[in-house]
Formats: C-alpha cells, sequence, structure tokens
C-alpha cells in the first residue's frame, strides 16, 4: 500500500492525501508537481520519472479501503536535492523516456 508521504522531499510543501500536486517515482519518492518540473522529470534518487500519486478514496464504497481505514503516512522525507549535481544525472538520462531508463 503506498505511504503517501505528507509533504514534497525537496521543498517540503505540504502534500495532503487529496492532493492532485503530489507525484511519486516507482520507489515512492514524493516530490510536488513544481519540483518535478524543476528536475526535469528525473528522480534524483533512482533517475526514475514521475507520475500522479493516486488519491485514497475519503469515502467506503463498499470495499473498506478508505483513507480513515488506512491513513496517510507521517514520515516527513525532506532532503533538498544537489540541483547542480542533479544537472549531471539530467544530462547522462534526460532525454531517454522513464520507460526506457
Amino acid at each position: 500500500m503506498l505511504e503517501l508521504r505528507p509533504s514534497c522531499e525537496h521543498g517540503n510543501k505540504p502534500l495532503p492525501p487529496d492532493s492532485t500536486e503530489a507525484m511519486i517515482c516507482s520507489f515512492e519518492c514524493t516530490f510536488c508537481r513544481d519540483c518535478v518540473a524543476l528536475l526535469h522529470d528525473v528522480c534524483p534518487h533512482c533517475a526514475g520519472g514521475f507520475a500522479p500519486r493516486p488519491i485514497r478514496p475519503a469515502r467506503d464504497w463498499g470495499h473498506g479501503s478508505l483513507l480513515a481505514r488506512n491513513p496517510a503516512g507521517e514520515r516527513v522525507v525532506h532532503q533538498p536535492v544537489d540541483l547542480a549535481g542533479h544537472a549531471v544525472l539530467v544530462a547522462r538520462v534526460g532525454g531517454v523516456p522513464p520507460r526506457l531508463r
């Protein structure tokens, strides 16, 4: 189950569970849309791309899979990206589509 981290790892912007601004890589590194653009859609940790983070339903639609029963994570991961170092990674993989990295 997705952790639904509460904030952007780079800018520390709050990303509540229903945020449409939250983006994740396949390892659940979590960034806001603005930082994903700043990072050129290259995760600084795995070099993968980003996708919109799904929103966990707030209402029980009959399966018990609602946010209240499966709450979002509270662990803040704030580790601002060294943008100069990240530029080197982007130069190496930025031209390769995420699905081919």
